[in-house]
Formats: C-alpha cells, structure tokens, sequence
C-alpha cells in the first residue's frame, strides 16, 4: 500500500516546522527528553513552509536560512509503504523528484507519518536523490536513510530505518549554530 499525503498530515507537519507553539508542544511530548530542545526551538526559530500543488508536485517547501527542504508527505499505519501501488503514480513521482533536485543540487525529503503510534514520535525522513557535495545541505544530509529501492526498481519506506524528526533537527541546529555559518 502507498502511503497517501493526506492533507490534515501535510498540515500537521507544516505547523511543527512553522514553529506554531500548541503544535510544537503537543508533539514534543512524543520526543525522547534529550531531544526536545531542538524541537521547541522551532517555536523561536521557525521555517517559512509554503504548500506544494499540482501532479506529481511536492507537497512542502521549508525554508530557513541558508536550508531549502523540499518535503513529500507520506502517511501511513503499516510499518512499510511501498510505492507500487496506484498505478505507479508514486514511483513515477520519485524519479520526478530526484532529477529535478539532482539539476539544482538540493535534495528531496519523505516525511512519513506513521498513524496510530502511541509514546513514540510520529514523523521519519528519508532522503530521496543524491546527497549534495558541498555545503551546510551536503552536511545535513548525510546520514538521512534514502527511500530505498527493491529488485524491480519501486521505491519503498521502510518506518524502522527512518530517521525520528527530533534527531534532523538536531543536526539541522548543530549545522546552523557553528561559528562561521550564516547562521551562526
């Protein structure tokens, strides 16, 4: 089954990295302790995030600084999504997504939703595109798990190798408060 974007999840999403305070709180309280720092300082340090329209578009944009994030959401209660399903409107929608990242040198994230969780954080991110090279995205990258592809070349989300949101911000603020960065 393809995990579908559900509206109410990109929104979801959209409201935790925007820094909206009851959003942000109410999510921590899923975050491991020793993480949730990072994650309430979206509510000071918040991304602009611009949805996303149209056929095989990105659902997200997050901008911060010197970071552009184009986002594709994902929601889904099985621990796997596989993008075989609708007619392979979901793989034709990765391969769109990374050759148009690979020309600009960004890279494309999967925000995956896991629904029905209870005491861990709901939100995992996948890499989707080759690494950027250079640069504070090059850094904040490596280390993302991609979107896997099986034998037969379809993409596939795997919940359990995903990397929590907590820990991406965690790198994120890292990068962005170094000394001689442009934002630190």
């Amino acid at each position: 089954m393809v995990g579908h974007g559900f509206g109410g999840y990109e929104r979801e999403l959209r409201s935790l990295l925007s820094g909206d305070p009851p959003s942000v709180r109410g999510y921590v309280r899923s975050v491991p302790p020793t993480e949730r720092g990072c994650v309430e300082r979206l509510i000071e340090e918040p991304f602009l995030v611009v949805r996303g329209a149209g056929s095989l578009g990105l659902d997200l944009v997050a901008l911060r600084r010197e970071f552009a994030l184009p986002i594709e959401v994902k929601a889904s209660s099985a621990p796997v999504i596989r993008f075989t399903a609708a007619s392979g409107r979901a793989n034709a929608q990765l391969e769109a997504h990374r050759r148009a990242v690979a020309r600009v040198g960004l890279m494309v994230l999967y925000a995956y939703r896991r629904l029905g969780l209870r005491g861990e954080e709901a939100w995992r991110l996948y890499a989707a595109g080759p690494t950027p090279e250079r640069g504070l995205l090059g850094l904040l990258c490596r280390g993302v798990p991609p979107v896997n592809t099986t034998r037969d070349g379809n993409g596939v989300l795997r919940w359990e190798e995903g990397m929590p949101l907590s820990r991406f911000l965690q790198r994120l603020l890292y990068l962005s408060d170094r000394p001689g960065t442009i934002g630190g």
